[in-house]
């Protein structure tokens, strides 16, 4: 098993917008998109954020990320991560992540690197505490069905991850 980084292409859109093929997963994604996600929709999260990344597993586009927020010295937030249905459970959601830890750390000379996880999103909120991460607030938030969820914010130090 091969896994590769490189910058996202307009080529890999509509494949990154097959990963999401139910509205909750769509949620946990990209919240403000609506089902089923297009590249249009994708473009736009990508034209207003920062380093928009993406896993190839032996040559196929496999897994997404990007920063919603970015300050050289400052804080990288990590976004829009998601992962192939077909590659989940095979270490491909703990490399993106290291990769874009490794990004916020040296291109941008974050001082923490952050990510938010639904409550409902089990596998990144068992995966992010192994990478380092600890949670740090609580925020309510209402589903696409008016639900109540909670987003809950994790921080990663530069100095403890060194």
């Amino acid at each position: 098993m091969q896994l590769t980084r490189r910058p996202v292409t307009e080529h890999d859109l509509a494949a990154i917008c097959a990963f999401a093929p139910s509205a909750q997963e769509l949620f946990f994604f990209y919240p403000k998109a609506s089902h089923p996600l297009t590249p249009q929709q994708l473009q736009a999260a990508i034209d207003q954020r920062s380093d928009s990344t993406v896993v190839e597993l032996d040559g196929q586009v496999v897994a997404f990320a990007n920063f919603y927020r970015w300050e050289t010295g400052g804080s990288c937030a990590i976004g829009n991560v998601i992962v192939a249905p077909g590659a989940r459970g095979r270490g491909v959601a703990r490399y993106l992540i290291e990769q874009m830890i490794a990004i916020a750390f040296t291109r941008h000379q974050a001082g923490e690197v952050t990510v938010s996880c639904f409550n409902q999103n089990l596998a990144g909120l068992l995966l992010y505490p192994q990478l380092g991460f600890i949670p740090y607030g609580i925020e309510e938030r209402q589903d696409k069905s008016g639900q109540r969820v909670a987003l809950i914010h994790l921080r990663l130090m530069r100095r403890l991850a060194e």
